[in-house]
């Protein structure tokens, strides 16, 4: 288990396939309260041709570190394990905040990404006021209430409730701390003014029953996009848990187009 230590943090990551393969690296960047096994699917999938790379953010998973302030800190880390791999330009795929990590470096180093795939992402919260109210009111919860509120609202309806219950336990086990903060940190983030500057080409792929982030806000932002696809399958927020297989084929598709 590879680990690598960036600005107090010890970071824990995968770095798997053939080195030699013609395709550069693809980097798998999870989401909020979550870790790199949501990728699980497309490492086994991707890894047999190509190398894949993925990694726990900190104080996610395996890593250690504490919350942060913005997203950009995230994307300084996701950078340094890159920069630590010698991997000069990749395809970045990023789920949720994750998006929001790979969009951030797509901004700020665009010679470092010839690919850009969100999955469930967006580049402005914007809330209604009731959508807002309930937000503002769930942060005042107990902890663990407030991580299953809204992990439960992840998943699309009927999704098995043993399934869910899993991923609430997993979420809460991440630092109290780290959540609260990073929550913020996606509160305050938005790029959405500068989509125009990102000329990779870009995959938005997204669940239509997604309430978290909900499709019309995905929609508005791929407007924006210079050079984007955009993919919406049958799933909630947590699409790499409920259709990860349809978001491989979704992916392998994407990359064997041509820019």
């Amino acid at each position: 288990m590879p680990q690598l230590e960036v600005d107090g943090a010890v970071l824990t990551y995968d770095d798997e396939g053939p080195r030699d393969s013609e395709g550069v690296p693809l980097v798998f960047v999870h989401g909020w309260t979550a870790d790199r096994h949501r990728w699980d699917h497309q490492i086994e999938h991707f890894a047999a041709g190509r190398r894949v790379i993925r990694l726990d953010l900190r104080g996610h998973g395996e890593s250690t570190g504490a919350g942060v302030r913005a997203v950009g800190e995230l994307a300084d880390d996701v950078l340094a394990l890159l920069d630590h791999l010698k991997v000069d330009r990749c395809v970045l795929v990023g789920h949720s905040m994750g998006g929001m990590i790979v969009q951030t470096i797509a901004l700020a180093r665009p010679d470092r990404v010839e690919r850009l795939v969100l999955v469930d992402s967006i580049s402005r919260m914007t809330y209604s006021r009731g959508r807002g109210l309930l937000m503002a009111v769930s942060t005042r919860l107990p902890y663990k209430l407030f991580v299953a509120t809204n992990i439960k609202r992840a998943f699309s309806p009927g999704y098995p409730r043993e399934e869910v219950r899993k991923y609430i336990e997993a979420s809460a086990a991440t630092p109290k701390e780290v959540v609260m903060t990073d929550y913020g940190a996606m509160r305050a983030f938005d790029v959405l003014d500068r989509l125009g500057e990102i000329e990779a080409p870009t995959l938005l792929v997204h669940g239509y029953h997604d309430i978290q982030l909900p499709l019309k806000q995905m929609l508005r932002m791929a407007k924006a996009y210079p050079n984007a696809v955009v993919r919406i399958i049958d799933a909630g927020h947590e699409l790499p848990v409920e259709k990860p297989a349809e978001l491989t084929a979704a992916l392998d598709a994407f990359l064997s187009e041509r820019a």
